[in-house]
């Protein structure tokens, strides 16, 4: 669903922009700190959230003035939010926007607040997410960091490691053992700016206050805000929402800080209702799929034998490892559980193969891991899966020995012809799960 970039002028600036859907609401998309419109369709997350936006409206990216495809300045010529403020005029007249709704997600909801209160006219309503009124503690606002802790933030970032994104437990915390993620995000991040122009407007963003302008914004408001959020804490959402007049304020679960991340679909499906009245249901689609499910055995005791910091190197080679085998068996991801791996197969023989791939591999590793394995039908819904198949594969799991995978006799029935061989393990009732299960431990 990717757009075409195109470049508005404004003043001496070229400002990159695209226009993805035809919904029929303009909604502006204001990202925080940095953005890069072309990479972010690179990236699966990204684009799935930006697909999602687009679905009900005609959705308008633009990379700031400094930052993505946009031209880049130095740092004498940091734009102020008056300036910021034109080019997204300028960016909406290009886009034949005559009125839009605002999407302003953490530092560009101040962007977002300062439009809307001086040009009501040209703004339709108004979205925060993960924002605040101003990002330094001070009496009365006590729930931004002190200058202290942001000084020490950009002295790490003097010294980041370019290969690795900029500290990922306040940003995702829910991908910190995310390698294939982590890559995404550190690229995103090289691209979307020079390490001088991301220190110069982290530096700017700490001195950015709109709290007097709060009371000046008259348009409908939604503010939104994940309740474990450890880069802007809630009560920052709190604040707007209070001092907003009608603003409405609605606490999501997660606790991840990046919008793409976590429960999207919660998420934009909050923005749409409150922008269009109603709620899109995710899509579902019916397939048959072999579902594998995978854990580490006696994973609490090892990771208390070796304790956090080598536990948590150690579970980064079960996840490379994992993912080795998946890429040799077409396998496909879906989600990490901890020390999980829930991955589907469109051949039931590919996954068992896989399984013992990733068993033996790990057996390298000092890991003892055991797998479930079961076809059946499966609900897809976005990037995820549910639907009875996907817990008779958890319960086969833990029915496993040490090394071993076991399969339901579906499974077995389909793998006729495969070579592979299939030991009788007997007749179980699953947890939860309506029947009794004929299970064989399966040996490619």
């Amino acid at each position: 669903m990717e757009g075409r970039t195109q470049y508005a002028r404004s003043g001496d600036a070229n400002i990159a922009y695209q226009v993805v859907g035809d919904g029929p609401i303009d909604l502006v998309l204001t990202w925080g700190w940095l953005s890069h419109i072309e990479v972010s369709w690179e990236d699966p997350d990204i684009a799935e959230f930006l697909t999602r936006l687009a679905a009900f409206s005609r959705l308008i990216l633009f990379d700031k003035r400094g930052t993505g495809m946009s031209d880049r300045v130095t740092e004498s010529q940091l734009p102020p939010l008056e300036q910021r403020m034109d080019d997204v005029r300028a960016v909406m007249d290009a886009a034949g926007s005559r009125r839009a709704a605002l999407l302003g997600i953490s530092e560009g909801g101040t962007l977002s607040i300062l439009f809307a209160a001086t040009y009501p006219d040209r703004t339709s309503a108004l979205v925060l997410y993960g924002s605040w009124a101003t990002w330094l503690k001070e009496e009365g606002y006590p729930w931004a960091p002190t200058l202290e802790q942001h000084e020490a933030a950009m002295a790490l970032m003097q010294v980041q490691d370019p290969a690795k994104p900029f500290n990922l437990e306040r940003f995702a915390p829910t991908k910190l053992k995310d390698e294939d993620f982590k890559k995404r995000l550190a690229r995103y991040g090289r691209l979307a700016a020079t390490p001088g122009a991301a220190l110069a407007f982290y530096q700017m963003n700490i001195h950015m206050d709109v709290r007097d302008i709060l009371p000046s914004v008259h348009v409908p408001t939604l503010v939104l805000h994940r309740a474990g959020d450890r880069m802007v804490y809630p009560q920052n959402g709190r604040y707007l929402a209070d001092h907003i007049s009608g603003a409405r304020y609605v606490v999501l679960p997660g606790d991840d800080h990046l919008a793409w991340v976590g429960d999207r679909e919660a998420l934009v499906g909050e923005i749409e209702e409150f922008l269009t009245g109603t709620r899109h249901a995710p899509e579902t689609d019916r397939v048959l799929a072999t579902v594998l499910f995978s854990d580490i055995v006696g994973s609490t005791a090892k990771a208390a034998e070796l304790g956090d910091k080598d536990w948590k190197a150690l579970l980064g080679r079960h996840d490379s490892s994992v993912r080795r085998q998946l890429q040799r068996f077409r396998g496909r991801e879906v989600k990490t559980l901890g020390d999980s791996f829930l991955v589907t197969f469109d051949g039931p023989a590919r996954a068992v193969r896989c399984a013992e791939g990733i068993i033996h591999d790990l057996e390298a590793l000092g890991l003892e891991v055991r797998a479930g394995i079961h076809t059946g039908e499966i609900e897809v819904i976005g990037d995820d899966i549910g639907g009875i198949a996907v817990h008779i594969a958890s319960r086969i799991a833990a029915i496993a020995a040490p090394g071993e995978v076991v399969v339901s006799s579906t499974v077995k029935d389909l793998s006729v012809g495969s070579g592979i061989v299939f030991e009788d393990r007997g007749i179980h009732a699953l947890k939860g799960i309506p029947d009794r299960w004929q299970l064989y431990a399966a040996r490619a």
